[in-house]
């Protein structure tokens, strides 16, 4: 299985301005730079346009990060595919694979968060319908050199030339979900890889969405080594259980309250809640590295997937605690997931 990370690039409580940004992208950077020293497999950011996040530029963030990283793969968590031009983010990311040689993915997504929308002069209520036409067109651009196409939401293109094209004359694209069943259906059809976000619900209710998915991709004829699986969600890992718990607390309570889709009508949570989010079952990846470990084999026994993502440096995490986690997911989580995926009486993913 591959471990790695991801983030939003969100500000800390009461931050904004160019320097709190410019404090937080420089952090970003360094966390990929330490996530590849220390041997993990992929590093996602994302795209947000508000001021309470650092990162809109999200593929200009990724390329910084190309240039001082040698290993680990860069993808996006998400680009919001439903207000982006897919012919400008096939060039960005294929782009972005030349300078990385080879390393590049694209997670594509609807967008929960909506600003977006407005921004680049789409309109909400065009939202499922932007999403499966560009979704259309990227995998197109994806499969010619040269492409005829004709939609609704941007102008035709006849006989245009694409350009540059990536490394390996194809481009990683991942489908971003949250556990709708249209999510599944639509990854399952296209044969795309399919990376399912979850921040709150039970990891077992999300079973019949990833059974869905393989189901559909089988039945539309894909391979079942091209349906893979991504589970990605908040974690914090300490050496100690508790202080891991005590640690991550009012940070993520912070983030919960304020920097989801809807500003200040988040959810608040409970001591209750948290410790609920944070037990065995839970969705809340929170204690030492064995407990992080088990909770990853659990998950696997349920879905079978092949990558793990983590969102480490929400709600203001210092960078020093950032940096103690990424230590602790390479060098004593990843092995521990590794060893017992190994063990013949487990299958592996």
């Amino acid at each position: 299985m591959e471990i790695g990370i991801y983030t939003f690039g969100d500000l800390p409580a009461g931050a904004r301005g160019p320097k709190a940004a410019q404090q937080r992208l420089k952090e970003i950077v360094a966390a990929a730079r330490l996530a590849d020293e220390a041997g993990l497999h992929v590093f996602g950011v994302g795209e947000h346009h508000r001021s309470d996040y650092a990162v809109s530029a999200h593929t200009v963030v990724l390329g910084a990060i190309a240039a001082v990283t040698s290993r680990i793969r860069l993808s996006s968590a998400v680009t919001i595919l439903s207000s982006a031009d897919p012919v400008r983010v096939f060039e960005d990311f294929a782009t972005l694979d030349l300078l990385s040689e080879g390393r590049a993915e694209l997670m594509a997504g609807r967008g929960a968060f909506t600003e977006s929308f407005p921004l680049f002069g789409f309109a909400l209520q065009d939202y499922d319908a932007l999403y499966s036409e560009k979704l259309a067109l990227l995998l197109k651009l994806r499969a010619h050199e040269r492409i005829t196409w004709d939609g609704r939401f941007r102008p035709a293109l006849d006989g245009v030339e694409v350009a540059p094209r990536p490394s390996s004359g194809t481009l990683p694209i991942w489908i971003g979900a949250g556990g709708t069943p249209q999510s599944a259906v639509r990854a399952g059809q296209a044969g795309l890889p399919l990376n399912l976000a979850n921040i709150g619900g039970e990891p077992a209710r999300f079973k019949p969405f990833i059974d869905l998915y393989r189901k559909t991709g089988l039945a539309a004829g894909h391979a079942a080594d091209d349906l893979k699986v991504a589970i990605s969600g908040h974690l914090h890992v300490h050496k100690d259980s508790q202080r891991a718990r005590d640690e991550f607390f009012p940070h993520y309570t912070h983030y919960m309250r304020h920097n989801l889709p809807q500003r200040d009508v988040g959810w608040a949570i409970s001591p209750s809640d948290y410790a609920q989010l944070a037990s065995p079952r839970g969705s809340l990846f929170v204690g030492s590295p064995q407990e992080i470990a088990d909770k990853i084999l659990y998950e696997h026994a349920l879905f079978g997937h092949q990558r793990f993502l983590a969102q480490i440096d929400i709600g203001g995490m210092p960078f020093a605690k950032v940096a103690q986690v990424i230590e602790l997911l390479a060098g004593a989580v990843l092995p521990m997931v590794r060893k017992a995926l190994a063990a013949p009486s487990r299958p592996l993913a």
